[in-house]
Order: C-alpha cells, then sequence, then structure tokens
C-alpha cells in the first residue's frame, strides 16, 4: 500500500505544487496523527478487509455478522472501548455464492444477477426460453410449455424481485381479471371489426360497379364512416402469473435490466419470509441488450436454450443484526459526545467497497491514529459503524430512539455515505466558525492539491428537517441534532460518478481512490479531536431553530 506521503508527493508532482506533509500546530496529538499518518495510513487496508477478505455485508447475512466481530476486534486492539448492539433480527438468513449462466444457442455467457433473498437454482439447470402469459386464456394454452422453461417476463428491472407476499399475489390477481376483461372485450371488437371488413369490401366492390359521380360519393361516405375499433392494450405487469407458473413447473424468470446492473431486496418478502415459505424460483435481472436479443428470437419462435447455475443460499433464523460502538471517553465531559457516523451494511452483489466502505475505512483509520497518538479528548468521541442503513436506517434510528437522554448532549453526528471523494470543506454556523477556525487549521496546507476550506453558512439556524434523506443523520436530526458533515470534492480529476456504482455490481474495492480516503482519514482524526478539546461546547441551537 502506498503511504499518504507518497501519495501526496505523487500528487504535487502532477500538479506543480508542493506538498507540506505536517503542520505547525503546537498540539503533540495532532503532530502525532500527522506522523502517524504519513509514515503508515492503514484506510486502505482496512477497506481491503471488508471488501475483499469478508465481501459483501448484507444484512442477515454471515459475512454482515463477521464485519460486525472483525469491527469489534480491530477496535478493542487499538484499545478503544467497544460494544456491539443488537439493533433487531431477521426470521431467516441469507448467504449469496457465485452465479453463472449462458446461452447454449450461441455459446454466450450471460450477464445477469439476482436480488438479495431471492431463490438459486437446484445445481446446474438447463432449459428452453417463453414469454410469459398475460391473461388467464393465454396462460392455460402454454403453460404445458412452461414446465422446464426460463420465463421472460416484461418490465424494467429497478432491482427489486418480485413481490410473493398475499399483498402481491392480491395486486396480479385484480391485474389478471382486468386483463382477462380486457381480452374479452378485445375478443368481440375483433369480431366486430371482422364483420365491418366484409361490409367495407362489398361497399368498395359497389363503387367500382357503379358509373354515377353522386352514388360513388354517397358509398365514400358510407365507407368513410365504418371505422374500425382499436382494441386496448393488455395492463402490463411482470410475473403476473408468478405462483401459477411455480406450479407449472417453470426454472425461474428473467427481466431485463440496465447495466451497471442495480441488485436489490424486497423488505416486503424478507420480513415475512419463514423458514416453511422461502422463495423457490430464481429471479434473474439479466444485460438488456442480452435480455432483447434472446427475446426476438423466441418471439418469432426459434428454440434458445440457457443454462443457469446460480447459488443463492439461506439459514435458519432468527437473525440478530448489531451496531457496532467504539468510544475514547472524555475526560473532562465524557456526557458530551461527537460521533463519526457510517454504515457497516451493505448490498451483496458487490462488496460495499464505496456504499459505504468509503465510510467505514476512514472512520475506523481515524479511531486508530487517535489511539495511537494517545488521545485523551475532554468530550468522548463516538465511532459508529450503522447496522442495517439500507433495510431503511435501522441501526442509526435505534440509536436515537434508545438513547434519547443523549441526543441533547452530542455536539455533531459526522455522517459519511456518499462516496470516496475527499473530504475538503465544511460549511458550519457563523457562532461555530471562530472556535473551528483553530480545529482546522493543520489541514488548511496539509496538501495544496486537496486544500480544507471551513465556511461559514449565514442561512443558519434553519427548521429542524421533518424528513432528512437517506443516510444514517436523518434521525439524528429530526430529532435537533447536528449532523453537520464535511463537504467533499474531486480535485485530482478522477472523474468519479456515484450514480455508476449505487446499489449495483460495479461496487467494489477498485472504485475507491487512495488519495482521498486517506487524506479523508487525517481529516476525521483531526477534526474529532479539535471539536472534543474546544473550551466551550458548540450550541446546538445555532444549527436549528428551538
Amino acid at each position: 500500500m502506498k503511504k499518504l506521503i507518497a501519495i501526496l508527493s505523487c500528487a504535487a508532482l502532477l500538479c506543480g505544487a508542493a506538498v507540506s506533509t505536517s503542520a505547525q500546530t503546537n498540539d503533540p496529538v495532532v503532530d502525532k496523527v500527522l506522523e502517524l499518518a504519513a509514515q503508515d495510513n492503514q484506510t486502505m487496508d482496512h477497506l481491503d478487509v471488508l471488501c475483499n477478505t469478508l465481501g459483501g455485508r448484507l444484512t442477515g447475512s454471515d459475512n454482515y455478522n463477521h464485519a460486525v466481530d472483525w469491527a469489534l476486534y480491530m477496535f478493542r486492539k487499538w484499545g478503544l472501548e467497544a460494544e456491539k448492539v443488537q439493533v433487531g433480527e431477521l426470521p431467516v438468513g441469507f448467504d449469496r455464492g457465485p452465479w453463472f449462466g449462458r446461452m447454449i444457442n450461441g455459446e454466450e455467457t450471460l450477464h445477469f444477477t439476482t436480488p438479495s433473498y431471492t431463490a438459486g437454482t437446484h445445481g446446474v439447470q438447463r432449459g428452453h426460453v417463453v414469454i410469459e402469459p398475460k391473461t388467464t386464456a393465454e396462460f392455460e394454452r402454454m403453460k404445458h410449455t412452461i414446465k422446464g422453461a426460463w420465463v421472460l417476463i416484461g418490465g424494467k428491472s429497478k432491482g427489486w424481485p418480485i413481490d410473493y407476499t398475499p399483498v402481491g399475489d392480491e395486486a396480479r390477481a385484480k391485474i389478471i381479471a382486468k386483463n382477462d376483461s380486457i381480452a374479452a372485450e378485445n375478443g368481440k371488437l375483433r369480431g366486430y371489426n371482422y364483420g365491418l371488413r366484409a361490409q367495407r369490401a362489398e361497399l368498395e366492390k359497389k363503387i367500382a360497379a357503379t358509373t354515377s359521380k353522386k352514388e360513388v360519393a354517397k358509398l365514400r361516405a358510407e365507407l368513410d364512416a365504418l371505422v374500425e375499433k382499436k382494441p386496448a392494450a393488455l395492463i402490463e405487469e411482470p410475473a403476473l402469473f408468478y405462483k401459477e407458473m411455480i406450479e407449472a413447473g417453470a426454472l425461474g424468470i428473467i427481466q431485463s435490466a440496465a447495466v451497471p446492473i442495480t441488485t436489490l431486496y424486497d423488505r416486503k418478502n424478507v420480513e415475512t419470509m419463514t423458514w416453511e415459505t422461502l422463495p423457490t424460483l430464481p429471479d434473474i435481472k439479466l444485460d438488456e441488450r442480452q435480455y432483447k436479443k434472446i427475446y426476438d428470437r423466441v418471439a418469432l419462435r426459434e428454440y434458445i436454450e440457457l443454462e443457469f447455475d446460480i447459488r443463492n443460499h439461506f439459514f435458519m433464523g432468527p437473525v440478530p443484526y448489531y451496531n457496532v460502538l467504539a468510544y475514547i471517553r472524555g475526560t473532562e465531559k465524557p456526557e458530551e459526545y461527537i460521533i463519526s457516523s457510517c454504515h457497516l451494511d451493505c448490498f451483496d452483489v458487490a462488496t460495499g467497497g464505496v456504499d459505504c466502505g468509503t465510510g467505514v475505512a476512514p472512520t475506523m483509520e481515524a479511531a486508530r491514529l487517535l489511539a495511537a497518538a494517545g488521545a485523551k479528548p475532554r468530550r468522548t468521541i463516538v465511532f459508529a459503524l450503522w447496522a442495517a442503513e439500507e433495510f431503511g436506517l435501522w441501526g442509526s434510528k435505534h440509536f436515537v430512539e434508545n438513547n434519547p437522554d443523549k441526543l441533547p448532549h452530542i455536539v455533531n453526528v459526522f455522517n459519511r455515505d456518499g462516496g470516496p471523494t475527499v473530504a475538503n470543506s465544511w460549511s458550519v454556523p457563523t457562532s461555530w466558525y471562530a472556535p473551528l477556525k483553530a480545529v482546522c487549521a493543520p489541514l488548511e496546507n496539509l496538501n495544496p492539491d486537496m486544500p480544507f476550506v471551513l465556511n461559514e453558512a449565514k442561512n443558519y439556524p434553519v427548521e429542524r428537517p421533518k424528513t432528512a434523506g437517506g443516510s444514517d443523520h436523518a434521525y439524528f436530526v429530526m430529532n435537533g441534532v447536528p449532523a453537520l458533515s464535511f463537504g467533499t470534492g474531486d480535485p485530482l480529476g478522477y472523474n468519479f460518478s456515484y450514480s455508476e456504482i449505487w446499489h449495483t455490481e460495479r461496487d467494489l474495492y477498485n472504485m475507491s481512490i487512495p488519495p482521498y480516503m486517506e487524506h479523508t482519514s487525517v481529516v476525521n482524526a483531526v477534526v474529532f479531536w479539535g471539536l472534543a478539546n474546544l473550551e466551550e461546547r458548540l450550541p446546538q441551537d445555532a444549527v436549528y431553530k428551538k
């Protein structure tokens, strides 16, 4: 692993700028943090273990609980007080193994994923391909061909599996009934249009045999009035006959998906799942280009064979899941808190290298640097790795709801959940600005290519939000706790795009950016330390109106 000093020097050569790897702070802890970070920054080591040793960390998986135990071990190894706190439990667990698919006709490898908590195949399974039915009559006509088939379903996947709960069954039944009604009316319409065509043909014969212009005009007016009625379109809904296709012996369903393929889970399915009601039908999200190629050929009634081997595994619950909390206790005001926040869980089709490995690794490295520097702050610094953020912010919500007495004493929550770009700014209320200038001073010229800027934001105080987005700061700010996180940027021009990896198969270790990650760890450590040692606590009412 490149050390921070080498990375900063490299950046300086690229940009023609001088780099200072230490700062004159007159604070022995800050000086030691900067020295340790320059010599042996371990941020990317933490991310390597998280992504490549442990892997995808879906809530309810063995990997998630392994990650909890690893983080707990590392915090304690560095000398921090650390604990795991149970947030909840899931009825069954899910572990993902490898997956593979190919088109037999043409020997083409298939690019696909399956949502979490969905079924795998029964070993290697090969079968022909059919297009799903949309009405009961169509299903009855083709149900024999569904046996042993991969069924192409409609719609464009957004990552969700088919809802196979009773609620989903009821919704599909209603649509089937409507489609059957539409199909019946369309049948009548076809008969009407057939009769209309016969009338038109008769009129055209009369027109051809008539010499009178007046009579021709009259006949043409009659002909123009005979307009065929267009049949109504059937309602498009993927996997309308989901349960019926299972009973008919389908091997799995296949839906078109944009690339990179987003892969999620359905909380309704998971929360109602039991060991007796595990899903049995593989739910495949296939690269839209390959899907179209297969669909077009099947629509021409060509015989296409596909082969899949999908190793999705379940285990018996209940499966508990935990927050990990580590503390550097305050020496003078231990009841006041600075919280460094991120989520430990991720979707498992990739390894969570960005969402949220880029929060976990700098959080843990900041803890290690401060512990190794002998930090004994006035206030308590908490390093929080939240559970089940992807399931609905369950871990951070649990902390907020179970610690109401602590909320008024939290100075700030720093939540990092936005990718591997560098922490390079912080916007704070006017009354916070002056005391924080000294806190942030060591960072201003630490690396001229990634300067840190403290901004005075004059729009504060603001109304306390009633909703606050989809990350772990939300329940804190809705309860009046400041959660002013760092601004981030891409000053070295790595062209990072969060949308490229968000909840997709590309969320991997190599999507992270080492110089940004390592510098962010230093920013974290310096600011957390400085904030925890201010003479006077920063007031919450500077951020939110009373």
